[in-house]
């Protein structure tokens, strides 16, 4: 059973910070591309940005030169740095990664349960 789950979501004011940690866990042969995705109210969730095993990033438009996604591939997780928060990222933030439980099986999704960031004006 593989299972991702975050932490540090919480209320903090337009321009604050906030850092979220993704760590999986269970079995576990190896992990591809780890990310975070958003789900605003009445919004499709949305990439927000993601990371490959050799550090390669990809952001979306809205969170560039704000956010920051790292990973520590010994650990098995993965953070997102939110500098200069703005109402607008207000949303159910989600950890996803691609994870293969032994060697002979296909990379499969796996998602984490959310959590809540709230900025305020």
């Amino acid at each position: 059973q593989v299972q991702l789950v975050e932490s540090g979501g919480g209320l903090v004011q337009a321009g604050g910070s906030l850092r979220l940690s993704c760590a999986a866990s269970g079995i576990i042969f190896s992990i591809n591309i780890m990310g975070w995705y958003r789900q605003a109210p009445g919004k499709q969730r949305e990439l927000v940005a993601s990371i490959t095993t050799g550090g390669s990033t990809n952001y979306a438009d809205s969170v560039k030169g704000r956010f920051t996604i790292s990973r520590d591939n010994a650990k098995k997780m993965v953070y997102l740095q939110m500098n200069s928060l703005k109402p607008e990222d207000t949303a159910v933030y989600y950890c996803a990664a691609e994870i293969r439980s032994i060697m002979t099986v296909p990379y499969k999704n796996y998602w984490g349960q959310g959590t809540q960031v709230t900025v305020s004006p």
